[in-house]
C-alpha cells in the first residue's frame, strides 16, 4: 500500500499556482461573490481545485488551535481569556467564507493565501447543476458540510443561510448552530446521492480519493457519525443514528479509506509543503514548541509512535540530563508551581532529550531553535527520530510531504468506543480501543520511509507494539472507576489525533476527559475558565453590523449543555 495515495501531481501544482489569479476576490464582508467570472467563463475544475486545497489549509489551522487548548500541541499563553484575540481568526474566517485575495501572515510569521471555501462552492453550484457535474458538486457539498459544522463547533452561531448573497444582504445574521448542523446533514445526503449519479465529465483533480466515489460516500457517512456524536447531549436520537451507520458498515474503517489532505515538497511557487514542516524546518531552527504533556505521556508508556511524531535535536535537556541553563531553558532554574506538585504533573523538562513547553508557558523565545524537539515524519513530513540528535534544517526528512488528517479509521474506532462507554458496554469499548490504537500505529509506521536518510532500525518491532497495546488493554481492564476507564480511552484518542485537534476539542467539552491533562502554569482562577467557544473573528464583527463581539470565551455552542467551568471540564 502506498503511503500517500493522494500526491498533488505536477499538473496540479501548476493549477494551484494559477488559482489565485483565476479566482479573484473582493471584500471580506460575506456579501460579494469572490469569483468575478461570468458563469459561461468559469471553470468548474478551477473552483473545485480551490475548494479542495483551501479545505486542507483551513482544517490544518483549525486542527492546530484545537490541539493547543487540549495539550496535543503547545499553547503559548497564560490565560484562556486572552490567549487568542479576535484577529487571530481572520484567516480562518476568510478561508471558510471568502478571502480578500491578499496574502496574510499567520501566527508563525509565514505568508498564506486562502480563496474562500463557501464562496467558491456558491460559484461552483450553478455551473455544476447546468452541466450535470454531479461529482464536482458532491465533493463541494461534503467539504461545505464539514466546514460549517466546524465553524459552529469553534464559534457557535454564525452566518450561513443569509451569507454570501451579495448586495441583497450586506449584514447577514447568524443562524442557530442546530440549524447549521441540520443543513450539514442535508448537504451530506445530497452529496451521497450525487456521487451515485453518472456524469459525462468527472473532476480533473480529486486530491483526496482520486475519483473513488465509494470512498467519498464512506467519508460523507463518517462525517454524519461525527455530527451525531457531537450532538448526542441534546439529541435523544443521535446515538441511534450513529449506530445505524455503524451497523450498515458504509463508513471509514480502513487506512485506505482515510480522509486526509496530502502536502507536497515544493518550497516556492507555490510552497505546498506541510505548514508544520515549512514553519519549523528553517535556517534558524524550529519555531514551535511541542507539548510536554503529550511527549511525557508517550515517553513514559514507550509509545511506538513517538519516534515518528517527534524528532529530538539533542539528547539532553537542562534540568534533566544536564545542568539547568537560564539562557536556553529559564524554567529549569525554577520550582514547579504548587498545583503542579499537588497534581504530580511534569514541569519544564523531560528526560531523554524531549524538549518542549508546559501548557500556558508564555516565556520569551531563547536561542533554542536547534535544541527544542521538532515535528517528526508523521504527520508533517519531517525527520524520523533515529537518535541522531542533529539540528534540523530545510529539506530534511520527508521534505514536508506529510498529511493533514481529517477523519481517520483509527479515530472512528475511538468514536465507537465513546458510544460503547455511554451504553455501559465495557467489552465493546475495549475492542474499539484496541482497534483504534492498532490502526493508528499501523498508519504512522508507514511514514518512516518518507525519511530516506533515517536509520529505520530504530523503528518499533511487532513485539514492542503488541506489548504496548496489551499494556493499554490491561490498564483499561484494571481501572477501578469509570473515570479511570474514560481516561485510558481519551488519552489514547489524544495520541491518535496528533496532527488535528478539532475532535479533541469537541470530545473534551462533550465528556470532560481526560482528567489527567496538565493544567496551565498559572493556577485557576488567574487562567480563566476553559474556552467553550472562541471569539468571533474581528473581520466578522467589524464588517457585519448584525453580529456583536462575544462578551467572553465561556459562551457554549448549542450541543454543549455540560456544567460551567471550572467544574467542567475537570482540567483548566
Amino acid at each position: 500500500m502506498k503511503l500517500l495515495s493522494h500526491y498533488i501531481s505536477v499538473v496540479s501544482i501548476l493549477i494551484l499556482g494559477l488559482l489565485f489569479t483565476a479566482c479573484e476576490t473582493t471584500e471580506l464582508d460575506l456579501t460579494e461573490n469572490p469569483n468575478q467570472l461570468d458563469r459561461d467563463q468559469s471553470d468548474a475544475d478551477l473552483f473545485l481545485n480551490s475548494i479542495q486545497i483551501d479545505f486542507g489549509k483551513v482544517i490544518e489551522r483549525f486542527g492546530a488551535i484545537g490541539g493547543q487548548v487540549t495539550r496535543i500541541d503547545n499553547m503559548n499563553g497564560r490565560d484562556y481569556e486572552n490567549v487568542y484575540s479576535p484577529s487571530d481568526f481572520n484567516d480562518l474566517w476568510s478561508g471558510s467564507y471568502q478571502s480578500t485575495g491578499v496574502p496574510f501572515t499567520d501566527q508563525n510569521g509565514h505568508n498564506q493565501t486562502f480563496n474562500g471555501i463557501l464562496a467558491d462552492a456558491r460559484a461552483l453550484e450553478p455551473i455544476a447543476a447546468e452541466n450535470e457535474l454531479y461529482q464536482h458538486l458532491a465533493i463541494a457539498q461534503v467539504i461545505e458540510a464539514y466546514i460549517i459544522v466546524t465553524l459552529v463547533d469553534f464559534f457557535g452561531d454564525v452566518p450561513y443561510t443569509e451569507a454570501l448573497q451579495g448586495s441583497t444582504n450586506l449584514n447577514p445574521g447568524v443562524d442557530d448552530g442546530a440549524i447549521i448542523y441540520d443543513a450539514a446533514l442535508n448537504l451530506l445526503d445530497n452529496a451521497i446521492a450525487n456521487f451515485q449519479k453518472d456524469s459525462d465529465t468527472e473532476p480533473i483533480n480529486d486530491f483526496y480519493y482520486r475519483g473513488d466515489w465509494e470512498k467519498w460516500i464512506q467519508a460523507a457517512n463518517t462525517i454524519k457519525m461525527k455530527i451525531y456524536l457531537q450532538e448526542r447531549l441534546v439529541n435523544p436520537e443521535a446515538l441511534n443514528n450513529f449506530n445505524e451507520i455503524v451497523n450498515n458498515g458504509n463508513y471509514i474503517q480502513n487506512m485506505s479509506d482515510d480522509f486526509q489532505f496530502s502536502w507536497g515538497t515544493n518550497e516556492i511557487q507555490p510552497d505546498n509543503r506541510h505548514p508544520r514542516y515549512a514553519n519549523n524546518y528553517e535556517g534558524d531552527g524550529a519555531d514551535e514548541y511541542m507539548s510536554n504533556w503529550l511527549m511525557n505521556l508517550m515517553s513514559n508508556s514507550d509509545d511506538p509512535r513517538i519516534r515518528y511524531y517527534y524528532y529530538r535535536q539533542t539528547n539532553v535537556v537542562p534540568g534533566a540530563e544536564t545542568a539547568p541553563n537560564e539562557e536556553t531553558l529559564s524554567c529549569s532554574l525554577e520550582s514547579p508551581p504548587q498545583h503542579y506538585i499537588d497534581g504530580g504533573f511534569t514541569f519544564c523538562f523531560l528526560n531523554n532529550g524531549y524538549w518542549g513547553r508546559d501548557h500556558g508557558d508564555d516565556d520569551g523565545i531563547p536561542p533554542d531553535g536547534f535544541l527544542r524537539t521538532n515535528f517528526g515524519v508523521y504527520p508533517a513530513g519531517g525527520r524520523f527520530d533515529d537518535s541522531s540528535f542533529e539540528g534540523t534544517s530545510q529539506g530534511d526528512g520527508g521534505q514536508g510531504a506529510g498529511i493533514t488528517p481529517i477523519l481517520l479509521s483509527s479515530w472512528v474506532d475511538f468514536m465507537i468506543a465513546e458510544v460503547a462507554m455511554e451504553e455501559m458496554n465495557d467489552g465493546a469499548a475495549l475492542i474499539a480501543l484496541q482497534n483504534g490504537i492498532t490502526k493508528s500505529i499501523d498508519k504512522v509506521r508507514t511514514f518512516g520511509i518518507l525519511d530516506n536518510s533515517a536509520n529505520l532500525s530504530f523503528e518499533p518491532d511487532n513485539t514492542a507494539i503488541q506489548s504496548f497495546i496489551s499494556d493499554i488493554a490491561t490498564n483499561f481492564n484494571n481501572a477501578v472507576t469509570m473515570e479511570d476507564k474514560w481516561n485510558v480511552i481519551s488519552e489514547q484518542y489524544w495520541v491518535a489525533l496528533f496532527g488535528n485537534g478539532i475532535d479533541a476539542y469537541n470530545f473534551y467539552r462533550r465528556t470532560g476527559y481526560p482528567t489527567t491533562l496538565q493544567p496551565n502554569i498559572e493556577p485557576y482562577p488567574a487562567t480563566g475558565d476553559f474556552i467553550r467557544s472562541f471569539p468571533y473573528p474581528a473581520d466578522l464583527t467589524t464588517n457585519n453590523s448584525s453580529v456583536d463581539p462575544k462578551p467572553d470565551v465561556v459562551q457554549k455552542v448549542f450541543w454543549d449543555n455540560n456544567p460551567d467551568s471550572p467544574a467542567f471540564p475537570v482540567s483548566n
